[in-house]
């Protein structure tokens, strides 16, 4: 047992919070994996004919972009906290 504890009600430590949303990689990830396979459908349907070169190269290209943004999202929500002037 450790002679600081600071719980308080001095039986240990404090859980942590579970509240954690999902990473950004995650979401664009599987966003374009299910846009991939509804386009793969639809030319299997023969609905739409595409060029699998250009379909590849707009996914990942609105992949970056969503990872970008998301990265810059996810940044400035973390840095509202107020700073305590500590290093």
């Amino acid at each position: 047992m450790s002679s600081y504890d600071d719980s308080p009600d001095g039986t240990g430590p404090a859980p942590e919070e579970t509240n954690s949303p999902a990473r950004v990689g995650t979401v664009v990830w599987g966003l374009t994996v299910v846009a991939l396979a509804a386009l793969l459908i639809i030319s299997r349907l023969g609905i739409v004919a595409l060029n699998g070169t250009y379909v590849l190269i707009g996914l990942m290209i609105g992949a970056g972009a969503a990872l970008i943004f998301g990265g810059l999202l996810s940044a400035r929500k973390r840095d509202n906290k107020p700073t305590t002037g500590k290093s």
